[in-house]
């Protein structure tokens, strides 16, 4: 049996709370005929309205085929819409509709409900000290990724 370590214990529970987390999130957002992936897609163009499908699948890290059917649905809902891109005939841009709004809205309520839930018994303070130092864990990682994907890149380059 390997020895206890700290870093591996830390990586074991991140992984846990982002999956239960999830798991929370896909129970609760049911409650409005939604999905937590739906509702992820949701706040993603409310923040980012305009993107095309492509650049949507990378942030929500999604299969594209994956993603589609989410955008399928949701425009069958009524809540998005595809418009053509005029700088690329075959992109399309993702765009929230009037009806998504109290959608978004009854949905940010309830993540605030989740969160106040998840995150009782830690006070304020922690919160803040815990979110500055996981955003410092997440740029690690992404100039780590940007690293190894900077030789392929390179190598690609150099024998293509």
């Amino acid at each position: 049996m390997l020895p206890r370590s700290l870093n591996r214990e830390f990586a074991f529970i991140i992984n846990d709370v982002a999956r239960m987390l999830k798991t929370y999130a896909d129970h609760k957002a049911g409650q409005f005929g939604a999905t937590r992936a739906q509702w992820a897609v949701l706040v993603r163009l409310d923040r980012f309205e305009g993107l095309k499908q492509s650049e949507l699948a990378e942030m929500l890290d999604l299969q594209p085929i994956t993603l589609t059917r989410l955008l399928d649905r949701l425009c069958d809902n009524g809540l998005i819409e595809r418009r053509s891109d005029p700088n690329d005939r075959r992109a399309k841009r993702l765009f929230l509709t009037a009806a998504a709004r109290p959608l978004l809205e009854r949905l940010g309520e309830l993540g605030e409900d989740m969160m106040n839930v998840t995150l009782a018994g830690v006070s304020r303070e922690s919160v803040e000290r815990i979110v500055g130092e996981l955003a410092v864990v997440k740029e690690n990682l992404r100039q780590a990724i940007a690293q190894r994907s900077a030789p392929a890149a390179a190598e690609g380059q150099r024998y293509g």
